[in-house]
C-alpha cells in the first residue's frame, strides 16, 4: 500500500531577495510566504526546516500512540517537541539532527514500558527513517 502525500512550492527572486510560498494538497497549508530572513535571521514566518521539525513531533507522537496500544497502554498526553538543527559542513547547509523532547501522561505505565515504547518509536516513525541525520530523544513520564 502506497500513500502519498503532495505539497508545492513556488520560489520567485534571488536567494537573499528572493521570496516564495509553500501549499499543501489539502489546503493547510495555501500559499504560506517563506523567505531568506524565515529561513535565516529572525524574520517571523515558517521555513522548510520548522516544517520537518512539526512533521518528526507529529509523527513520532503518532508513533508512540501506536506503540502504546501494541503494550495496552493509552496516553493522557504526550507532549512532542522537536528541534530540527541545521549547519553549515563541507557539504553546505544540512540538517545534522533532530531531537525530541517528550513528556507523556500514561497511566499504568512502568517506566520500562514506557522507555521501549518511546525507542521504538523514535526508531520506527517514518519521519525518522526518512531523515538522514542524528536524531536524539530526551523522555519524561509524568505521574
Amino acid at each position: 500500500m502506497a500513500i502519498k502525500r503532495k505539497a508545492s512550492a513556488v520560489w520567485q527572486g534571488g536567494l537573499k531577495d528572493g521570496k516564495g510560498v509553500v501549499s499543501t494538497a489539502t489546503g493547510v497549508l495555501n500559499n504560506t510566504p517563506y523567505n531568506f530572513s524565515m529561513r535565516f535571521e529572525d524574520e517571523p514566518g515558517t521555513n522548510p526546516e520548522e516544517l520537518i521539525a512539526a512533521a518528526h513531533a507529529g509523527c513520532f507522537a503518532m508513533a508512540l500512540s501506536g506503540q502504546l496500544d501494541a503494550a495496552d497502554l493509552k496516553a493522557d498526553s504526550l507532549t512532542v517537541n522537536a528541534t530540527v538543527r541545521m549547519e553549515k559542513t563541507d557539504a553546505g547547509m544540512t540538517v545534522t539532527s533532530s531531537h525530541l523532547d517528550l513528556v507523556a501522561k500514561i497511566p499504568g505505565a512502568s517506566e520500562e514500558a514506557f522507555s521501549t515504547a518511546a525507542a521504538n518509536a523514535k526508531a520506527g516513525c517514518p519521519i525518522s527513517r526518512l531523515l538522514n541525520c542524528e536524531i536524539t530523544l530526551d523522555a519524561r513520564l509524568e505521574a
